[in-house]
């Protein structure tokens, strides 16, 4: 059985996808600002994120809701490069808050299949600029790929963090 490019890798997004689907069926308010260390990243109320522009040593422990945030920001902008939209800065993209944030990552979830859905092999080995600046002069494949990655990242600590969480002792009443 052949399989080409572009089905291989809408393969790896949809096996990464179900698992991510899997850490976001029960997640309850509370998880998404619970801080599990005292040198922490999380957003605020207005839904701005914390952010250093080079990365802190120790880096910071993020929160569920940092890492969605952290999701719909790089997911938001590879779209707008993969639609050929003026890409969108950091700043632009808030965290929906804990009511929301599920729904938009699914939303952003359907938009990325259509991109995949109309993905052939020559349109992966187009050049694509994002997530490392043209001169790395890498391909659209390489994005797609990247796509998969980092979400696969970041959806494991996700699971790490609600594992955490609910394995705490209990504080007895």
């Amino acid at each position: 059985m052949s399989v080409s490019r572009s089905e291989l890798l809408r393969w790896q997004f949809d096996l990464t996808w179900s698992l991510f689907d899997h850490h976001l069926a029960a997640p309850a308010p509370e998880d998404f600002l619970w801080e599990p260390a005292a040198l922490c990243w999380t957003v605020r109320p207005d839904g701005t994120p914390d952010w250093a522009d080079t990365e802190p040593e120790p880096v910071p422990v993020p929160t569920i809701a940092w890492l969605t945030w952290h999701i719909g920001w790089w997911w938001s902008v590879a779209l707008d490069h993969a639609n050929r939209r003026t890409p969108r800065e950091r700043e632009e993209i808030t965290w929906p808050g804990e009511d929301s944030a599920i729904a938009w990552l699914r939303g952003l979830r359907e938009e990325w299949l259509v991109v995949l859905e109309r993905l052939t092999d020559d349109d992966l080995d187009v050049s694509s600029g994002y997530p490392w600046g043209e001169e790395a002069g890498l391909t659209f494949a390489h994005t797609v790929a990247w796509v998969n990655s980092e979400l696969m990242k970041n959806v494991s600590e996700i699971g790490q963090l609600r594992l955490l969480r609910s394995a705490r002792p209990k504080a007895s009443g």
